[in-house]
C-alpha cells in the first residue's frame, strides 16, 4: 500500500509521490536567540539544497534520563519562541506533547504534534492529537514491532485525525543500545502513512553515560543513507551548532556545520529511491 500523501502546512507535502521532507531542529530550546538563529540557519539551508523543511524543537523534555537533567522553558515561554520561529522565518513548526491537555494548545502553534516514543500507545493522548486538526507524528517506541502502528494510526484516527506520520528511531538491543531493522520503513508505508525515519535517536545509546544518553553520531549518515534508500518519506534529525556543549542529546545530534552536505548527498539518493517506492 502507498504512503497516503498530504499537505502539512505551507504547500509542504509529505506521502507518495512527494519529494523527501527533513524534520529538522535542536532536541530542546536552549534559549530564544539559539532557537531562532537555528531556524533561520536551517531554512537557509535547505532552501539552497532545495528540500521541503518542517522546524523542530521541544518546550519540554519529560522523560530524560535524570531528575537534574536540562528539560526546556516550559509550555508558555517555549510555544511563544516556536511562533516567534514560525513567523519570522516562515517555517512550519512540530514540537512534542506529552499529556491530552496540552494537545489543543500547542495545536494553535505548531503545525505538526509529536507524539514521544515512550507514549506512543496512551490512547487519550493520541485521541486528543488527533482531535487537534493537526498532523500527528507518533515515533514508534523502541520496544514495538513495525506491524504494531496500525494500532496507533487507528487510535488517532478514531480521534478525528486523518494526517498521520510514523517515526522510525530504531528498538531496544540489549542494555542501552538500540537497533534499526530497516524492513520497518515499507511495513510502516504499508499502513498507508508516510515512514519517517529519525536518524539522530537511531544512534541514541539509552541511558549509556549513567545519568545521561551517550551516542554515536558518527553513524548517522549511514544510517540516513540506508533509511531514504529503504524510501522513508521524511528525515527527522536533531541539530545543533555545537552539539558536544549541548544540555540535552549531545552525543547524538548532527553539528550544524556539516548539515549541508549531508543533505546534498541524501537528496539526490532520494531522487532515485522515489522510483523504487
Amino acid at each position: 500500500m502507498a504512503a497516503e500523501a498530504f499537505e502539512i502546512a505551507n504547500g509542504i507535502r509529505v506521502g507518495s509521490g512527494e519529494p523527501l521532507l527533513l524534520i529538522a531542529g535542536p532536541c530542546v530550546i536552549e534559549s530564544r536567540e539559539q532557537t531562532l538563529q537555528a531556524a533561520e540557519q536551517l531554512a537557509a539551508i535547505t532552501e539552497k539544497v532545495g528540500i521541503p523543511f518542517i522546524f523542530k524543537s521541544s518546550f519540554d523534555k519529560a522523560n530524560r534520563t535524570s531528575i537534574d537533567s536540562f528539560r526546556g522553558p516550559g509550555l508558555d515561554t517555549g510555544l511563544k519562541i516556536l511562533a516567534e520561529a514560525r513567523e519570522m522565518h516562515g517555517v512550519p513548526v512540530l514540537t512534542d506533547i506529552h499529556s491530552p491537555d496540552q494537545a489543543a494548545s500547542v495545536a494553535e502553534v505548531a503545525d505538526v504534534l509529536q507524539i514521544p516514543a515512550f507514549l506512543c500507545r496512551q490512547t487519550d493522548l493520541l485521541l486528543a492529537a488527533g482531535n487537534s486538526g493537526k498532523t500527528v507524528n507518533v515515533k514508534k517506541g523502541q520496544f514495538l514491532s513495525p506491524w504494531d502502528v496500525i494500532n496507533i494510526v487507528a487510535k488517532i484516527r478514531s480521534g478525528g485525525g486523518q494526517r498521520v506520520m510514523i517515526t522510525e528511531r530504531g528498538c531496544s538491543y540489549g542494555y542501552s543500545n538500540l537497533v534499526v531493522d530497516f524492513k520497518s520503513i515499507p511495513i510502516i508505508r504499508e499502513a498507508g502513512v508516510p515512514a519517517v525515519f529519525d536518524a539522530t535517536h537511531s544512534v541514541q545509546l539509552p541511558g549509556g553515560l549513567g545519568d545521561r544518553s551517550g551516542g554515536l553520531r558518527h553513524f548517522v549518515p549511514t544510517l540516513a543513507r540506508a533509511a531514504v534508500a529503504a524510501g522513508c518519506d521524511a528525515l527527522f534529525m536533531e541539530v545543533h551548532p555545537d552539539p558536544d556543549n549541548a544540555p540535552c542529546d549531545g552525543p547524538n545530534m548532527w553539528p550544524l556545520d556539516l548539515l549541508e552536505q549531508l543533505l546534498l548527498e541524501l537528496n539526490s539518493l532520494a531522487e532515485t529511491a522515489r522510483e523504487w517506492r
